[in-house]
């Protein structure tokens, strides 16, 4: 008998191909890897184009194929590079969701989360970043219902809609932390009430801020502010003018400290902040403790 029609036990197959007997049994029994006929006794005979056939089972199981796809490829329903390809793509999201739970992990055992801040993490690393973006889509759909998109406070949803939550493939720890803090301040019900009180106020007429200079409210006002000077104090006095002319009567300082204060607020800075820390920007310095700090002291000297 020559190498073209010598036939193999299955013990002899499993030698020759490294699969153990059992495994070609239930190959066999599958009908993945047919006999080609059966020996005077009835034990399974296969010759060599079942050893390729069988190669090419253990390499598609190797890869992480299950059997029925196994079985759609031997039967040319669909081809080894079609089928790799599905593949690829399939471990490439499984890949992606492994990497955010072990960026979860890395920061649950950092930060010693409680509890809820666990069950929460381990929620968001659930979602798809499709559903992610949508936890920040249904905060701005809830908090500027009913607003004239042409109104002028309507740029603050336009400008939260076009700025995406998305987390990177693999994000680092503080990235996961920032989106868990997010999601906590876009569930908040008192922030979403102060976000669109400022939409409102921005889109009633004559209430849109005037045009001002921010660099001397961001260099004396937050100066005093590092330097723990009181607002009002004398040398509160001496920093408040310096931002704007001493003379400014006592009328218009008021105006001035309630249209700061109608659009300055600490959670509405931070929801920027952690919007650019889940996409990687750059931080920006923070200036609504030193607006906070100007207020102050146009109310302290009128």
């Amino acid at each position: 008998m020559n190498d073209h029609t010598e036939l193999f036990s299955i013990g002899q197959l499993a030698r020759r191909t490294g699969v153990p007997v059992r495994t070609v049994r239930f190959w066999s029994d599958m009908g993945i890897v047919a006999p080609t006929r059966r020996s005077a006794g009835g034990y399974r005979l296969y010759d060599l184009s079942a050893v390729s056939r069988l190669d090419l089972v253990r390499t598609l199981r190797e890869l992480g194929l299950d059997l029925e796809t196994v079985q759609r490829v031997l039967n040319r329903q669909g081809t080894v590079a079609e089928i790799a390809g599905a593949h690829a793509d399939a471990l490439d999201a499984e890949i992606r969701v492994l990497q955010l739970r072990r960026a979860v992990l890395r920061s649950i055992a950092r930060r010693g989360s409680t509890t809820e801040e666990m069950r929460l993490m381990h929620k968001l690393a659930r979602l798809s970043a499709q559903e992610r973006q949508r936890v920040i889509d249904d905060f701005v759909d809830q908090t500027f219902a009913g607003l004239d998109p042409d109104m002028p406070g309507a740029h603050i949803a336009q400008m939260m809609r076009r700025m995406p939550a998305e987390l990177p493939d693999d994000p680092t720890a503080e990235q996961v932390d920032a989106w868990v803090e997010l999601a906590e301040l876009v569930g908040d019900e008192e922030f979403r009430r102060r976000v669109r009180q400022m939409a409102v106020a921005g889109a009633e007429p004559g209430e849109q801020p005037q045009q001002y200079d921010h660099e001397p409210i961001l260099e004396h006002g937050g100066g005093a502010l590092a330097a723990g000077i009181a607002p009002e104090s004398a040398e509160g006095r001496t920093a408040l003018h310096r931002i704007i002319s001493a003379d400014t009567p006592a009328e218009e300082r008021v105006r001035l400290a309630d249209e700061l204060e109608r659009f300055t607020d600490r959670r509405v800075e931070r929801y920027w902040q952690l919007i650019g820390a889940v996409n990687g920007l750059p931080p920006f310095p923070p200036s609504a403790a030193a607006f906070e700090w100007f207020i102050a002291a146009l109310r302290a000297h009128r």
